[in-house]
C-alpha cells in the first residue's frame, strides 16, 4: 500500500511540473504565454563557400524546435526569434605526424546568433558564437567527407543553440 502512495505522489508531481508550463520533460524552459517562434534562414558570410550549409543548418534548427517544443513557427514577429549567420567554415590540421605531415584535418563551423525573446527580453542575447568541429583523415579530400562532417557539426551546433535559447543551460 505504501508503494502505491509513492507512485501516486510521483505521478502527481510529474503532472504538476508539466502542467505549470515552466518545465517540460524535453528539457525546455518556455513560459506558458510564449506561443510562437520565428527562425529565418541563416546568412552565409564565411570566406570558404559551402552553398548548402545555411539552408541545412536553418532547417535543422526549425526541425529541432518543431520536435522538442509546442511553439508555432511563424514567418515574422514570433514571441521568440532566432537569427544568425555562418561566419566561419575552416579546415586546419588537427594532428601531425613525426615528419610534420598532417594525418588528421578538422572542419570547424562557427555561427553568430541573435536570440530575441519579445515577452521576456532578459532572456535575449546578441552576437553569441556557437562553434563545432569534426575531424577526418587527411587521406580523404574534404569533398569526399564534407556532407557527413557537416551533418555531425550541424547536430552539435543545433544542440548547443537549443540549450542556450529555450533550455537555458
Amino acid at each position: 500500500m505504501k508503494h502505491h502512495g509513492t507512485i501516486i505522489l510521483l505521478l502527481a508531481l510529474a503532472l504538476f511540473l508539466c502542467g505549470c508550463g515552466i518545465y517540460s520533460f524535453s528539457g525546455t524552459n518556455i513560459q506558458p504565454d510564449v506561443k510562437t517562434i520565428t527562425i529565418p534562414t541563416f546568412e552565409y558570410k564565411a570566406l570558404r563557400v559551402n552553398p548548402t550549409l545555411a539552408n541545412e543548418l536553418s532547417e535543422a534548427i526549425r526541425t529541432r524546435f518543431r520536435r522538442m517544443t509546442s511553439l508555432e513557427q511563424v514567418e515574422m514577429d514570433g514571441d521568440l526569434e532566432i537569427t544568425g549567420e555562418i561566419i566561419g567554415y575552416d579546415v586546419a590540421a588537427s594532428a601531425v605526424s613525426a615528419d610534420e605531415v598532417a594525418t588528421q584535418n578538422r572542419l570547424t563551423v562557427t555561427v553568430k546568433v541573435n536570440f530575441e525573446s519579445r515577452k521576456y527580453p532578459e532572456d535575449s542575447f546578441s552576437n553569441k558564437n556557437f562553434s563545432a568541429y569534426a575531424d577526418y583523415d587527411s587521406t580523404n579530400s574534404l569533398d569526399a567527407v564534407e556532407s557527413a562532417l557537416c551533418t555531425e557539426i550541424i547536430d552539435k551546433i543545433v544542440e548547443d543553440l537549443f540549450n542556450a535559447t529555450v533550455a537555458q543551460w
